[in-house]
């Protein structure tokens, strides 16, 4: 398959154009960040978020570009975001007070009730993601219930890990889905 011809099939949502390019490009995405991140798990995330916004703005690709150029732009611009909001919290916790730093940390240890709160959404998110197709649960429960890397969930299932990486991916979506829907419980 041509990469114009996956661009165009991809903008007609196509499935096998999409995962066609996430294999043709994931190494150049995910190289990119590794330099940037210096960590191999920021640098799967990232690359992860830049192929999901990318197929998911696929049809406001301007073919008057590479698309490898577009899709490091996609990625540069998620990890500055990233960088944005994490130097934003640091920000919101420090305060000053005539030249001396003061640094309001405050006890973030959860309380009984916080403890109740995240059992609920806990039973919730379990309850939703019984709603994925099997395939689906799977890979979600391995990669963040189990914590497996990539190369082990590919290992555990007998799958190529590009599959792998394409099935997160979409039960990511999937299950995004279903939680943003009014009245899901």
């Amino acid at each position: 398959m041509e990469i114009k011809e996956a661009i165009q099939l991809a903008k007609e949502n196509n499935q096998t154009a999409f995962k066609f390019l996430l294999d043709t490009y994931w190494n150049d995405v995910y190289g990119f960040q590794l330099k940037r991140t210096e960590n191999e798990n920021d640098a799967e995330d990232i690359t992860i978020q830049t192929f999901s916004k990318a197929f998911d703005k696929i049809e406001t690709y301007n073919d008057k570009y590479v698309f490898k150029t577009w899709l490091i732009t996609i990625s540069k611009n998620i990890h500055i975001d990233l960088i944005r909001k994490y130097k934003s919290s640091i920000n919101s916790k420090i305060n000053s007070k005539d030249d001396d730093t003061v640094y309001d940390i405050p006890d973030e240890s959860p309380t009984p009730e916080d403890k109740l709160i995240r059992k609920q959404n806990l039973a919730r998110l379990l309850r939703d993601i019984k709603k994925l197709k099997p395939h689906y649960q799977e890979v979600i429960h391995l990669r963040y219930f189990q914590e497996l890397s990539y190369n082990e969930i590919s290992n555990e299932l007998n799958e190529p890990m590009n599959n792998i990486k394409v099935k997160l991916l979409r039960a990511k979506k999937l299950l995004a889905q279903i939680l943003t829907k009014p009245n899901a419980s």
